[in-house]
């Protein structure tokens, strides 16, 4: 089954190809996303990878977290869904 894995503290320089190659050496990558600001347009410094077998994102997860890439040590570990809030809208 593929676990989606959260990679923080990225260089806003960082590619989607960049974080796809970093993750490949554990295992098969099925995506890499960068989050991109939607006014600004530029990457906010975080992003998610989604690979394919869970023990190939866990040993992903325990050697990249802290590790220095880009001039910054990235944060990374499983993303877990959160629900989002309800908002209330007044007619």
């Amino acid at each position: 089954m593929a676990k989606k894995i959260y990679v923080g503290n990225m260089s806003y320089a960082t590619t989607e190809e960049e974080l796809r190659e970093l993750f490949a050496q554990y295992g098969t990558v099925l995506s890499a996303n960068i989050i991109i600001d939607r006014e600004t347009h530029r990457p906010k410094g975080f992003g998610f990878v989604e690979m394919d077998e869970d023990s190939a994102a866990d040993a992903a997860i325990s050697q990249l977290d802290g590790k220095e890439f880009g001039g910054r040590n990235l944060r990374v570990n499983e993303a877990i869904a959160k629900p989002r809030p309800t908002r209330n809208y007044r007619d």
